[in-house]
């Protein structure tokens, strides 16, 4: 199987198309550095974007993305900033090696997808980028494709490195 391929099969056509929009199409445009090529896949109306900062402690974390328009300037500029530390480099199959989306909980028109990160890539210079996140996509089915209404983003991958703090009651 090669990293690009989609592990779910036409006759799970939800899982599918939700694969295909969360990872093949987000990487093709993030390589591409062209938001163009997705953002008929997102809601703009009511869209928000909860930023974890690669904390599990929800106290830390923020509002980052209010609106999807926030959303897709920080998009951009990650984007922008991966591509430059490319130097013509084609990163696009260590992405795909990087990414993970097997678990999508579906029920009726409405699904969470867990999208993981795990992996390096390589840079001309400095130390690889780390690649250890994940993100919690929610989506909603509009007539018969799946858009993307907001998601709880940069959460650390795996969760729970962090020993849990004392509880008051």
């Amino acid at each position: 199987m090669t990293a690009d391929r989609n592990p779910f099969s036409n006759h799970d056509s939800d899982r599918y198309a939700l694969w295909d929009m969360l990872v093949r199409r987000d990487i093709e445009a993030f390589i591409a550095q062209d938001w163009s090529m997705v953002e008929q896949d997102f809601v703009a109306e009511g869209f928000i974007g909860i930023d974890a900062h690669r904390s599990d402690n929800p106290d830390s974390w923020r509002l980052g993305y209010p609106a999807l328009e926030h959303y897709r300037r920080s998009w951009l500029a990650q984007s922008h900033e991966f591509m430059r530390r490319q130097a013509g480099r084609d990163p696009k199959e260590a992405l795909y090696r990087a990414t993970i989306l097997r678990d999508i909980e579906i029920e009726g028109d409405t699904a969470v997808a867990h999208k993981k990160f795990d992996g390096h890539i390589p840079v001309v210079e400095g130390e690889p980028i780390e690649l250890r996140f994940q993100t919690l996509y929610y989506c909603r089915k509009i007539g018969e494709a799946w858009k993307a209404i907001g998601f709880l983003g940069y959460l650390p991958n795996p969760m729970g490195q962090q020993p849990p703090r004392a509880q008051n009651f």
